[in-house]
């Protein structure tokens, strides 16, 4: 259970500049900047100089977001998450409804990276390559408005010479 940082824990908080918290998160400091603007991370204190000062619950947010960010989750997605994670007594039902759904998306993707796989392996064995470009069953195919999730031209047989 996360505790709540008091004003004296705060005082003693270490502090860090955005350059040093880009360095540990892993995360651009346009990307913090961007993060800052709409909402997902909290506006820092400034240092007399007006430099930006990140403490511990900016860089424990912001692995947050990078590890839901690299889970695919989109920035509005995201926002839900980090309201529930910022109410830990809720029941987690929520989350796992958004889990399931991003799960459900990945799922689908795939798939379909799948089907661009098989298409450009069609596409690239029906060539071996030494005739001209006219001829070229790969032009060919990419010429044509064909979708990877449709059936094979099937013009060509594997392996021939275009």
């Amino acid at each position: 259970m996360k505790r709540a940082i008091t004003s004296d824990a705060a005082a003693h908080e270490r502090v860090i500049a955005i350059g040093a918290l880009a360095a540990r998160t892993g995360v651009k400091v346009e990307t913090i900047r961007y993060y800052e603007q709409v909402g997902l991370l909290p506006a820092p204190e400034r240092s007399e100089g007006n430099q930006r000062r990140y403490g511990r619950r900016h860089l424990e947010r912001l692995a947050f977001i990078r590890h839901a960010r690299d889970l695919g989750f989109p920035v509005e997605t995201l926002r839900g998450l980090l309201a529930l994670a910022d109410r830990p007594d809720m029941p987690c039902d929520e989350a796992h409804r958004i889990a399931a759904r991003q799960l459900a998306d990945v799922r689908r993707k795939i798939a379909h990276l799948r089907a661009l796989e098989a298409e450009l392996d069609r596409i690239a064995q029906s060539c071996l390559g030494g005739a001209p470009v006219r001829d070229c069953a790969v032009i060919e195919a990419l010429a044509k408005e064909q979708r990877a999730d449709s059936v094979p031209l099937g013009k060509r047989d594997a392996g021939s010479a275009c």
